[in-house]
């Protein structure tokens, strides 16, 4: 459904409606007023002709009869004025001081109104109406007679006055298929319309699919996408503008990049450089610290001093070692069948956490999984010492297995400490590379790569970790690693150092 409405409101749709409504105004505007005019043209000519026969009829027959005339005499000349006309179809009546007669015995001349013989009897002149009636119209005309012979002086009514009704069903027929043209050239005027509407749409419509295209590769990483850029236009100077943009964020990406392999490959050096004096350091402060009981007291507290300081040194060059080999993209991963609830018990035994954290494990042989041992090792490691150093006792390590039907089988561990949890504006950014929480802190144990080295791990397993606050108090880490089928070929994966 939202699909459809953002068809129907697509800018194709609008410019073939605006095309079609613009179409559809002028062709009834210029209809109308060709059929006005049409319509007028038609009638005023055959309105014309009919007054012009009808006055020069009279005027012929008029000296002919005496004056004053009788009721026989005003038959007469009703029959003599209706024969002269030009068709059968004229019907005339004639009236004289109260006395009428018609060319037709009977006609009751039903289309003259009181008003026109009021108007022809006032003005002297010539009056014509259009009447319909009964679905039939016709013209009416009145005229008054202002002479009678030649012994009238005087131009003015004589009394006598004469009406002529004349059918005008040929007119009628003329102004029908006017009408009837009219319509048969709207249908392929609008069909016409949106002809060109979807060729102009379709010209408009064409750089804006362009740029679509451009913006979503653009999108897709490819910055050296360009658009053709035609004519002059302002879709052509919007096609300009995205080129000069495309061309100044592909050397703002490059540029930066740049100094991010720079920076990968510094630390990446330093840390190398590091681990031979490292190796050495640590050989003496491993003899300094056998010998640390013989010494006084403040060359002791020197020795260790120096010997905690170089362990954690050298920790921090490993950490530094391995986030560049996943900035590389050279992380392999090296993945085994193993029972994992035994390799997260080595996890603490090796560290001497078993008495310190509490286990809620499957038992043993129960869920199997194919991971790398050492990198998942490294995620526990990380998330229970970060427990243990910024959360309090008791520090609790579980292990279950998920079922999801849409993503398969997942193991899920968890790791829960019960101290004040994770305030809100960190919670964002515990992920982070040597970010630090709390800002009146100058040192800490660890290195601040720890939770990252955990996030590069689990996702180069095709997994997830989250960290949020538990309701019953303390911060949570929930890793989520798929668990690949049973009988599965054992494989080995590169990392492409994708970064969150």
């Amino acid at each position: 459904m939202p699909r459809v409405l953002r068809t129907l409101t697509g800018l194709r749709v609008r410019l073939v409606v605006a095309f079609t409504v613009v179409a559809v105004a002028a062709t009834v505007t210029t209809g109308a007023l060709t059929f006005r005019e049409a319509r007028t043209g038609v009638l005023q000519q055959s309105q014309d002709a009919v007054i012009e026969d009808f006055r020069h009829r009279v005027n012929t027959l008029v000296p002919n009869y005496r004056f004053p005339p009788d009721e026989a005499d005003l038959t007469s000349f009703a029959a003599d004025v209706a024969r002269g006309g030009p068709s059968q179809d004229w019907r005339v009546l004639v009236a004289f001081h109260g006395t009428s007669a018609t060319s037709a015995p009977g006609d009751a001349f039903a289309e003259l109104s009181p008003a026109m013989r009021e108007a022809v009897r006032s003005r002297l002149a010539t009056v014509f109406q259009r009447v319909t009636r009964d679905g039939h119209p016709s013209l009416v005309v009145g005229m008054p007679v202002t002479f009678a012979g030649p012994y009238v002086t005087a131009r003015g009514a004589s009394g006598l006055e004469v009406y002529l009704t004349v059918p005008q069903r040929e007119e009628q027929g003329y102004v029908d298929a006017l009408v009837t043209a009219i319509e048969r050239a709207t249908v392929p005027a609008l069909a016409l319309a949106v002809l060109i509407a979807l060729l102009a749409a379709r010209g408009v419509l064409r750089p804006v699919r362009a740029l679509r295209r451009a913006t979503r590769s653009i999108a897709e990483g490819r910055l050296d996408t360009r658009l053709a850029v035609q004519g002059s236009d302002e879709l052509a100077d919007l096609s300009r503008t995205f080129n000069e943009t495309a061309a100044a964020l592909e050397g703002s990406v490059a540029e930066l990049r740049r100094m991010e392999a720079g920076a990968r490959r510094f630390a990446a050096d330093v840390s190398h450089e590091l681990r031979t004096p490292l190796a050495a350091m640590s050989a003496v402060t491993d003899v300094l610290d056998e010998d640390a009981a013989g010494l006084d007291d403040d060359t002791a507290m020197a020795v260790r001093l120096i010997s905690e300081e170089t362990t954690k040194l050298a920790g921090l060059v490993d950490d530094l070692m391995e986030i560049s080999r996943f900035d590389a993209g050279a992380a392999a991963l090296h993945l085994d069948e193993i029972d994992l609830a035994e390799c997260l018990r080595r996890t603490l035994a090796a560290r001497g956490w078993l008495d310190t954290v509490e286990t809620g494990l499957p038992a043993p042989g129960t869920l199997r999984g194919r991971v790398d041992p050492r990198r998942l090792d490294v995620v526990v490691a990380n998330l229970v010492a970060n427990a243990l150093r910024h959360g309090a006792p008791p520090v609790r390590l579980h292990l279950r297995a998920q079922d999801d039907p849409g993503a398969g089988r997942r193991a899920v561990i968890a790791v829960r400490d019960s101290g004040d949890g994770i305030p809100d504006d960190v919670l964002p950014h515990v992920f982070d590379r040597f970010y630090k929480s709390d800002s009146a802190r100058v040192r800490s144990e660890g290195s601040g790569l720890g939770l990252a080295i955990t996030t590069e791990n689990v996702r180069l397993h095709g997994g997830t970790v989250r960290a949020a606050n538990h309701p019953a108090g303390g911060a949570v880490f929930t890793v989520v690693l798929p668990l690949p089928a049973e009988g599965a070929p054992e494989r080995t994966t590169t990392s492409r150092g994708d970064r969150p």
